[in-house]
């Protein structure tokens, strides 16, 4: 007896609510699905259906045989399911959600390679920094940064989120440099607008379980888009804490300078920073969504290609 088959033949019966009916969906005779329930009835030692002329009945034998039945072919199809999309080309339409100014530098660039290495995905790519609901807005795929509030959505790690505190070679001629965290008290310092508070948080580089300090900031200009807070440091209207993979080409060219380089920074306390992949719970990752992450993945490094040779200690 083929085990696997008198499984299906006999829940699909049940399910259906008569031998014909499952054997019509297989294409099967209705003798072989009658043979299969018999032949399992025989290994177990049990009846169980009660048959009658309109419909089938399990007996207490049969209810508890066809709920681990059930649960023992679904596990099979995703087994198999799983195995296949291992090999499947990746392909379809991949609906991707990622930051504006992170987007625009660090992924949008390599779409082009992407699609030349997955010409069956076709994409729809939204640049926004709210926060989008995946599941309500039917998108496969986002990039998410900083730090992950508590969700049922599963994250891979891209790379890390890191902040320099930076300011441009004319504000510092005509105010000088901080040389101690304390020292921001007398600088104006930009802020992100959309996080609480006036303050700033720093450990010692190399302490990453030492507590951080809370440095009190002020300053005339504030902002919420991380792309205004970098062009208001480079017209010297102050200091700023920015991601390096925002201003780390400033960094080489000489335009932005980083200050208290030992010290790790941080615009708010809490669990880690990073850059993230994050997709809906599935018990089988698509291709296409495994596809995008593995090739962020393998574009971004480690360490990430924009925090190479940074000029910095």
């Amino acid at each position: 007896m083929d085990y696997l088959a008198a499984m299906r033949a006999f829940v699909r019966a049940v399910d259906l609510g008569s031998f014909s009916k499952a054997a019509a969906e297989a294409d099967l005779k209705v003798s072989t699905v009658s043979r299969y329930v018999s032949a399992l009835e025989a290994d177990l030692g049990a009846a169980l259906l009660n048959r009658s002329t309109r419909r089938l009945h399990l007996t207490e034998a049969g209810t508890a045989f066809h709920e681990r039945a059930t649960a023992i072919l679904a596990e099979v199809a995703e087994a198999r399911e799983a195995t296949r999309s291992l090999n499947a080309r990746p392909q379809g339409l991949l609906r991707i959600n990622i930051p504006g100014a992170f987007g625009r530098r660090h992924v949008v660039p390599h779409l082009k390679d992407f699609r030349s290495l997955h010409p069956l995905i076709r994409l729809d790519v939204t640049l926004t920094d709210a926060t989008v609901n995946l599941i309500e807005s039917g998108a496969d795929v986002a990039v998410r940064i900083g730090a992950l509030a508590d969700s049922t959505l599963v994250a891979r790690r891209l790379a890390p989120q890191r902040r320099l505190l930076v300011g441009a070679p004319g504000y510092l001629r005509r105010h000088g440099a901080p040389e101690a965290p304390g020292d921001l008290a007398r600088h104006d310092c930009l802020a992100f607008a959309l996080l609480p508070g006036g303050a700033w948080y720093c450990r010692p580089v190399g302490e990453p379980e030492a507590d951080a300090a809370e440095i009190r900031i002020e300053g005339s200009f504030r902002a919420n888009d991380s792309e205004t807070l970098l062009q208001a440091v480079r017209d010297n209207l102050g200091l700023a804490l920015l991601p390096t993979w925002l201003v780390a080409d400033d960094l080489r060219a000489g335009r932005l300078v980083p200050l208290l380089t030992g010290w790790a920074w941080m615009i708010a306390p809490g669990p880690e920073r990073a850059v993230w992949g994050v997709y809906p719970p599935k018990r089988i990752v698509s291709p296409k969504v495994r596809a995008f992450l593995d090739f962020m993945a393998a574009r971004i490094g480690q360490p990430p290609y924009w925090d190479c040779d940074l000029p910095i200690g």
